[in-house]
């Protein structure tokens, strides 16, 4: 069995949202704007939290693969290539999570 990572599933996403509305549910949301993409993204996080709490293990796989896809489609529409996520991660890996949060600036 090959392996699919996000990246697989990033050239995807840009493939079908090339496609026609009609024919794509990417390109669908792709078209529906940021707001409609967005908005999606936060009821997928939703359901993956509700299926976290609920200790339900198939839903939380599906749920989350849900919450990766809308992830990408946001992503796809602002123009913010995976790559820049990851190096961020990565940028984030010298230091714990505890001092990486004291260190940011405040909103």
């Amino acid at each position: 069995m090959s392996e699919f990572t996000l990246a697989d599933l990033e050239a995807i996403v840009r493939t079908r949202a090339a496609a026609s509305p009609e024919e794509s549910w990417t390109a669908k949301l792709v078209a529906g704007g940021q707001r409609k993409a967005a908005k999606k993204l936060g009821e997928e996080a939703v359901e993956a939290v509700i299926a976290a709490i609920a200790q339900d293990r198939q839903n939380l796989v599906e749920e989350s693969a849900d919450v990766l896809f809308h992830l990408l489609v946001v992503l796809k529409i602002a123009d913010i290539p995976l790559s820049d996520v990851m190096a961020e991660l990565a940028s984030r890996t010298g230091q714990s999570g505890i001092a990486e949060k004291a260190g940011r600036t405040p909103s």
